[in-house]
């Protein structure tokens, strides 16, 4: 992949001197030597280097993560093991991600954009619990996407464009741009992002007859425009407008053949994120003032065939567009004195309206063949659900520097967490199901349907208040090394069931729906250490962390239709050792190793919390036990003044089960679609030359063509249920700089 002069200067110089390396994870910047968390920090440059676009490039470099992806806009990342299923259906993420003041993440059953990560100053992945800084959904870390502010000093452009083919002959195009425009010198510029991707599918879809049926358009970008009439006082309007439309799902059925799946129709998991931001700044004497408004408006498309529930019998799917209309404030005080004394004082407000029209639907054909009549259209069951979230916090964080090796932590923050669901009048239900049921498999067609109007319905109120905390103690027992101990808390948002109180209509002894399910808590404990020795040239940062996680939220099936509802079951617990070591023997040379080692295993549930969630006491959750990165890169000098890169990186994931054994209600029966990923080993390679203002590269993602199954989908709707890994692909990049 290619790599630019700037990017390898920029990666010599880091391996020197460490202690250049600026976060801002405790909302202040420091040299992240010396912040009492585990972090992985990775610049746009290091982007560029290692050709990163996405949230698949940051797990993969990132120690203990790994990435659930359904398919395109379908994320879920999952941190030190912390997580039942890779799909979190119904149910909060537990690694909250955001863009700027942003927190994008929403549940895990709607899309959630794979935003472009081009013209970022740096990715920062927290791991271990981040509430009292991030608040809800930050139980197993934070995903942190800064973008690059206008700089009214200079103009700046530049371009990279990446075409490559995977597989046979799948073409992948992606092309990004930055233009910044200084209007007034040193108060006001204008800085604009832009972006599309449009990459061939290269799965099959048996049931439409699309071949390379898994296309993706995507586009966007952003401007942002900063006004600074003094050196106290700072203001940024941003806009940004994301659109990403896959044209399938990439999830497979391996008994099919290689790289087929089937539905009816398109599997569609699309997505608009429009957010709107001002944030301004002042300095006062001692402290700055930060003040953050974000309006976000998310429309996503949620079609799928439901019909592998039944082995494809009779047509069963579900449309369900929604949106999400999200607003932020955080307002900071963050003191910038040279006492022993750190501050940070903040307040914290969300507000999220969420609209779904479900739609569960037949297909023309189907009705046709099987004489069911009455139904106004295709759809047999059509509802609105509307359910809003509001969260609402204060937070503080206190160090004091005993001396200058040895120094303590205190946060808190203290909120509440309001949920509530509704359904809309107008909708109506049928018994389709009973008589497709009866036609399909016991030929008795012909049946006219049954159509029951839906009532509006408030449901239950969910509310959690209380505290979340952080305490840490760091000391530098030389001055090439920091180490620390932590302790810290997390949770999650409460959630409400939509269908709360419902019974099946297919068998009425099945489960009724819950309220909802409670926050879980989770504490961690943590030991870190932080290294460089011969003047930067070799690094070391090392965690050892255990995790204790109580009344875990989870995603249930109904076993008789398969609706899904979200209920709390015991604990579990996680443990494990992250390492990230450097190695540069020489100007020319870098190696890193980053892994984890982890075991996250239930160990407290009761009979009846098994028979809801399928879970059994011992059960593994759904993270590897060991992953771990090997990078080795060499940097070189070509004629003319060009200089060279070349590097190649081996990235291994272990095996990991997709969801707890048993089928939810029926305890000891193991559910058919309980199975495991595969372990597996990727291995990309590039080379590239910059020349002046311009770089030229050549890559190979995934050399060996290793097509694994990197994710399991744990529910039974679908007929394919398996992620597997994107095939060799093949490209160029193109860069220019100005």
């Amino acid at each position: 992949m290619a790599q630019s002069a700037d990017a390898t200067i920029a990666d010599r110089a880091q391996a020197k001197e460490l202690d250049t390396v600026v976060v801002t994870a405790t909302r202040r910047a420091e040299p992240l030597k010396d912040v009492p968390i585990s972090i992985t920090a990775v610049s746009q440059e290091e982007l560029d280097a290692k050709g990163i676009v996405g949230y698949e490039g940051m797990a993969q470099v990132t120690p203990g993560v790994v990435l659930n992806r359904a398919s395109a806009n379908f994320n879920n990342f999952t941190a030190r093991g912390i997580a039942t299923n890779g799909y979190n259906a119904n149910l909060q993420s537990t690694v909250a991600v955001y863009i700027d003041e942003l927190p994008i993440s929403a549940n895990g059953n709607s899309t959630v954009l794979d935003p472009s990560l081009f013209d970022v100053e740096r990715v920062e992945f927290l791991r271990g619990p981040q509430g009292t800084l991030f608040g809800s959904g930050s139980l197993a870390g934070a995903l942190r996407i800064l973008t690059h502010a206008p700089n009214p000093d200079a103009f700046e452009a530049s371009f990279l464009a990446d075409v490559g083919v995977a597989g046979s002959d799948a073409l992948r195009q992606r092309y990004n741009a930055m233009v910044n425009l200084p209007l007034a010198k040193d108060t006001l510029a204008l800085r604009v992002v832009a972006f599309s991707r449009d990459e061939e599918g290269y799965i099959d879809n048996l049931g439409t007859g699309t071949r390379n049926a898994n296309k993706l358009e995507s586009l966007g970008g952003r401007a942002t425009l900063l006004w600074q009439p003094n050196e106290d006082l700072s203001a940024q309007f941003r806009v940004s407008r994301e659109e990403s439309k896959p044209e399938d799902s990439s999830l497979v059925n391996p008994a099919l053949g290689k790289d087929k799946r089937y539905s009816d129709r398109p599997d569609m998991f699309s997505g608009t994120m429009t957010n709107y931001n001002l944030t301004v700044g002042y300095q006062f004497d001692g402290a700055k003032l930060t003040s953050s408004s974000t309006w976000s408006d998310y429309e996503s498309l949620f079609n799928v065939d439901l019909a592998g529930t039944y082995n494809q019998a009779f047509a069963f799917g579900l449309d369900g567009p929604g949106e999400n209309r999200t607003f932020v404030q955080e307002m900071r005080l963050v003191s910038d004195t040279d006492g022993p004394l750190d501050w940070v004082l903040g307040g914290f407000y969300l507000k999220r309206d969420r609209d779904v029209y479900f739609g569960y639907r037949s297909n023309e054909e189907y009705l046709a063949a099987s004489g069911i009549t009455g139904l106004p259209d295709e759809y047999y069951l059509k509802y609105h659900t509307y359910d809003y979230t509001k969260e609402q916090a204060l937070f503080g964080q206190l160090t004091y520097h005993f001396s200058d090796d040895f120094w303590a932590t205190a946060g808190m923050r203290y909120g509440s967490i309001q949920a509530q669901g509704f359904t809309r009048e107008g909708g109506y239900s049928s018994d389709y199901l009973n008589l497709a049921y009866l036609c399909s498999f016991y030929s008795v067609c012909g049946s006219p349907v049954t159509i029951t109007p839906v009532a509006a319905a408030v449901g239950a109120k969910a509310r959690e208040t209380g505290p979340s905390w952080r305490f840490s103690a760091s000391w530098r027992p030389t001055p090439s090394v920091t180490t620390y101990a932590a302790v810290a808390t997390g949770f999650r948002a409460p959630v409400v069931n939509a269908r709360a109180g419902a019974t099946s209509t297919i068998d009425p002894d099945d489960l009724t729906i819950p309220y909802g399910a409670e926050s879980d808590k989770l504490i961690s404990y943590e030991l870190g250490m932080k290294g460089r020795w011969l003047q930067g040239r070799l690094a070391a940062n090392l965690a050892l962390y255990y995790i204790d996680w109580k009344d875990i939220q989870v995603q249930a099936n109904r076993v008789s239709d398969s609706v899904q509802f979200a209920t709390n079951i015991g604990g579990a617990y996680s443990r494990g050792l992250e390492f990230e070591l450097m190695a540069m023997p020489n100007m020319d040379w870098t190696f890193t190793l980053n892994g984890s080692f982890n075991k996250a295993k239930v160990d407290s549930l009761t009979t009846e919390e098994a028979a809801f969630s399928g879970a059994v006491m011992g059960a593994r959750l759904a993270g590897p036990e060991f992953n771990a990165s090997l990078t080795a890169n060499y940097a070189f000098d070509l004629p003319r003044n060009a200089l060279g890169n070349a590097s190649l990186a081996v990235v291994y994931v272990g095996d990991y089960p997709g969801s707890f054994p048993n089928v939810p209600g029926k305890p000891g029966t193991v559910s058919p679609t309980y199975d495991w990923t595969d372990a597996y080993t990727v291995v990309n390679a590039n080379v590239s030359a910059e020349f002046g203002k311009y770089t030229v590269g050549l890559y190979a993602e995934n050399l060996f063509d290793d097509r694994s199954i990197n994710y399991v989908h744990p529910e039974a709707f679908l007929d394919g249920r398996y992620g597997v890994v994107r095939p060799r692909t093949w490209g160029v990049r193109v860069g220019y700089r100005f």
